[in-house]
């Protein structure tokens, strides 16, 4: 992988968090339709923190990076705190990508936003149900 930083090799060779959580309070998928990656994000939160976070990914080894290092800088973050990741968080926990696969980047963080959006539509939607 000529041009990638050794962070970028290391979570690609030994992706973290990679999976399913199959009681997930979040879920959220997105793709990019120019490369063809897919990722699927898993979360649970607890008292309005990021406990988990697993994913299930189709994409070239720069987008496998991404989901991982994603993993690693959302677990322990405050829902709100997470929820601001950026994809340039994301390149710099990276040690920086080349600039055709920054796009890789920002599926891991839009993935990660769609998780935490899922996430507060369900818990609205279990409150306004315990309320009637």
């Amino acid at each position: 992988m000529i041009g990638y930083s050794e962070k970028v090799i290391e979570h690609f060779k030994n992706p973290r968090n990679a999976g399913v959580i199959d009681d997930a309070d979040g879920i959220g998928e997105i793709g990019d339709k120019n490369c063809g990656d897919l990722l699927r994000v898993f979360i649970k939160v607890a008292q309005d923190v990021v406990t988990d976070v697993k994913y299930q990914i189709r994409g070239c080894g720069a987008a496998i990076a991404c989901a991982s290092a994603m993993t690693e800088l959302a677990i322990g973050k405050h829902i709100e705190d997470a929820m601001m990741l950026s994809e340039d968080d994301i390149v710099e926990a990276l040690d920086g990508l080349p600039e055709i696969k920054l796009h890789c980047s920002n599926l891991g963080a839009a993935g990660l936003r769609k998780a935490i959006m899922d996430y507060f539509g369900k818990t609205l939607t279990k409150e306004r149900s315990n309320e009637i």
